[in-house]
């Protein structure tokens, strides 16, 4: 038994100090730990239920309203979309007639997918976002400063918001299927065939719809026996994954404040099992399919047929490195490829990379969709990687900056801009692509005269390979982008031919309005010089082009322009008169306008 330290010494605060410390600060902590584990369990009671609440209240509403929405899109825009697909193989020239022809054979099939797999996925992200929204907004808001604000939070977020999202996702898809898909046929209508020609022999495509309907009966349900068969284990080894990192302390465990969603992850974790075996499914489809265009690349209908056996054997090998289960697969793996492709020899998983042992499928991975089970990584591991809304937010606050100083410029004016907003953005390439490529340029100018190693953003953030998002989609605009800096920074242009470049890219490549905007040739004498230069200028257009095809994209840049209209409305009209009459001012003025020699003054660093 502890005893009491003696009141006559001398420092007798000092040794009460000691004593408590030694008898009851360790079960003082205990009790610390006990009462902050079970107020973390409490927080996660309450959140679920309040989160089960506003799903069953919230979630049939905007679930209906996505479904419905993106069913009439799609059934609205059926007719249309065949049309302009058959016209458009038919106008092209980079293919030739026989390939023409094994294309349009294969539209009723390919359509028929079209409209069975995008109704089911609308039912099923309906569903997924209108239930489980409110209920991960729930959880979010427990990671709040104070107690109030956790409440309040957690009361209002995730009601009104997830009906106005799914209305959200309803007007992006509808902006993908009436605008970003016209635009590729478009090009593909466009295409002169000079520099990629593709052809087919007329005895070829009989092989290549035999492989593809082949593709078709063997590698769905193979694929769906093998999903389902480890299905089991991917639902242990993910909970067993969990697990440990809760009981460690470990993952996303680590911090506490986001304790509670990845409780809720091992609730859910049946649900992502099941949705992993479902896009097994859906991509066996395309996988099998791509055995046309094996035939087609190989020419062999030979290969062809190898290709169908051996992807699933590649599948089967690639669920067995997910799962931590034996090596390699006991399914024949024939060769289909001549020459091995050179970036085969690894094949990326997660953050590791496995050496590849055969020949690589038609994707990165044979496709099915196997939530990470390697350790996670904590929330302090990933706290310096700049986040996609950070770009996101870039790519819409640059062009706004830089359409401001244009519309200072008298370059762009409110009826341009009224025009492209009322014209669906099919007029005025200088508002739909020049624009946000002469931000893009700006940015690249920024990071080069500041001596950056990455892209520079606007708020100081440096954006370079080692803190980038780990997201596919930002890998195949980022390279090109990188690539594109470098070249501007090796060639360094004077400032007559920075402004040249300026020019080139804000009207896409159209030398004659330069030539209306300002007298003289602006072209530089050097035609080594020029040619590099209108190079740049046209990857700055292309890549834009690529980005503006994005749904979510067309939505911010229609407000950004929204907001340099108002800005060049409340410019042009004088102090105390109402916006309604700048119109007429405008009228009066666009003689004096058009007829205006403008600089544009290179970009500031």
């Amino acid at each position: 038994m502890a005893s009491f330290p003696s009141s006559s010494s001398s420092s007798s605060s000092s040794s009460w100090i000691k004593w408590f410390r030694e008898n009851y600060a360790a079960p003082l902590e205990s009790v610390q730990q006990l009462l902050s584990g079970s107020y973390v369990v409490l927080v996660f009671l309450l959140a679920l239920f309040i989160g089960a609440l506003k799903a069953v209240v919230v979630g049939p509403i905007a679930g209906l309203l996505l479904i419905i929405g993106n069913i009439g899109v799609i059934i609205g825009l059926f007719p249309a979309h065949v049309a302009w697909t058959v016209y458009s193989l038919i106008k092209t020239k980079l293919i030739n007639a026989a390939l023409k022809f094994a294309f349009l054979l294969a539209l009723p099939v390919i359509f028929g997918l079209w409209l069975a797999l995008s109704i089911f996925g609308s039912v099923l992200v309906g569903v997924g976002y209108g239930f489980f929204t409110p209920w991960v907004s729930t959880f979010e808001a427990f990671r709040k400063d104070t107690d109030k604000e956790k409440f309040l939070h957690s009361i209002k977020d995730g009601t009104w918001g997830t009906i106005r999202g799914s209305c959200t996702v309803v007007r992006d898809f509808a902006d993908f299927c009436i605008h970003s898909y016209p635009l590729y046929l478009k090009e593909l209508r466009e295409s002169t065939g000079e520099q990629s020609h593709y052809s087919i022999r007329i005895t070829e495509v009989p092989a290549c719809i035999v492989v593809g309907l082949m593709g078709l009966i063997v590698d769905v349900p193979l694929y769906t026996a093998i999903a389902i068969i480890k299905s089991p284990y991917l639902l242990l080894k993910g909970w067993q994954r969990l697990l440990h990192d809760l009981i460690s302390g470990e993952g996303p465990f680590l911090e506490t404040a986001c304790i509670p969603i990845a409780g809720l992850v091992i609730l859910l974790w049946p649900l992502f099992v099941i949705g992993s075996i479902l896009m097994a499914i859906i991509s066996s489809i395309f996988i099998g399919l791509y055995g046309a265009v094996v035939v087609y690349q190989e020419r062999s209908f030979k290969r062809g047929v190898a290709y169908v056996i051996a992807v699933v054997a590649e599948f089967d090998e690639y669920t067995n490195d997910w799962l931590y289960l034996r090596e390699g697969t006991i399914l024949p793996k024939p060769r289909y490829r001549k020459k091995k492709p050179s970036n085969s020899s690894e094949l990326s998983v997660g953050a590791n990379s496995v050496k590849g042992k055969g020949n690589s499928g038609p994707f990165d991975a044979p496709a099915m969709l196997v939530p990470s089970l390697a350790p996670s990584r904590s929330v302090r591991e990933v706290i310096q990687e700049v986040k996609m809304v950070q770009i996101w937010e870039e790519l819409m606050m640059s062009p706004e900056m830089r359409g401001k100083e244009l519309v200072d410029a008298n370059i762009l004016t409110s009826e341009i801009l009224s025009e492209w907003l009322k014209t669906k953005g099919n007029s005025h390439d200088i508002v739909g692509l020049g624009l946000s490529s002469y931000a893009l340029l700006h940015s690249l100018v920024f990071s080069v005269n500041s001596g950056s190693t990455g892209i520079l953003l606007s708020n100081g953030v440096e954006l370079t390979h080692l803190n980038r998002p780990q997201d596919r989609l930002l890998d195949w605009f980022f390279h090109p982008v990188m690539v594109l800096k470098e070249q501007i920074r090796v060639i360094k242009m004077s400032s007559d031919e920075l402004r040249f470049l300026e020019k080139l890219v804000l009207f896409t490549g159209n030398i004659p309005s330069i030539h209306d905007l300002e007298c003289g040739s602006l072209v530089p004498q050097d035609a080594l010089r020029s040619a590099q230069i209108q190079a740049i200028s046209r990857r700055l257009v292309g890549m834009t082009r690529s980005i503006s095809k994005f749904p979510t994209y067309r939505r911010r840049y229609r407000q950004v322009i929204k907001v340099l209209l108002c800005y060049s409305l409340g410019r042009e009209c004088p102090q105390g008169m109402p916006i309604s009459h700048s119109n007429r001012l405008n009228k009066s003025n666009r003689s004096n306008r058009s007829g205006s020699s403008v600089e544009i003054v290179p970009a500031d660093v």
